[in-house]
């Protein structure tokens, strides 16, 4: 059965510094994508971030400022978020693409980030 549960969010002052980690398990956590994604209130679900095994990738709001990461050994994907704005506040999804030729999308239960003075 796949588990994704994510751990860190939080209400955090303009400026200020989160970080988000998402736990899997199983499926095999070394070849999947792992993305972050976050849902506004009142808007769609926008992807975040993204992880391969060789490659990360941006959303350009937050290029510069959140770094996403893995840790094969212990099936974990982080996202490192610095610099945080009043427009981060979200919850946030962790998400998993699991297969090669067939690829099923997994979702975390979701972590609320709330960015405020």
């Amino acid at each position: 059965q796949v588990q994704l549960v994510e751990s860190g969010g939080g209400l955090v002052q303009p400026g200020g510094s989160l970080s988000l980690s998402c736990a899997a398990s199983g499926f095999t956590f070394s070849s999947a994508a792992m993305k972050w994604y976050r849902q506004a209130p009142g808007k769609e679900r926008e992807l975040v971030a993204a992880i391969t095994s060789g490659s990360t990738d941006y959303t350009d709001s937050v290029k510069g400022r959140f770094t996403i990461s893995r840790d094969n050994a212990k099936n974990t994907v982080s996202l490192q978020m610095n610099s945080l704005k009043p427009e981060d506040t979200a919850v946030y999804y962790c998400n998993a693409v699991v297969g090669k030729f067939v690829r099923t999308l997994y979702w975390g239960q979701g972590t609320r980030v709330t960015v405020s003075s």
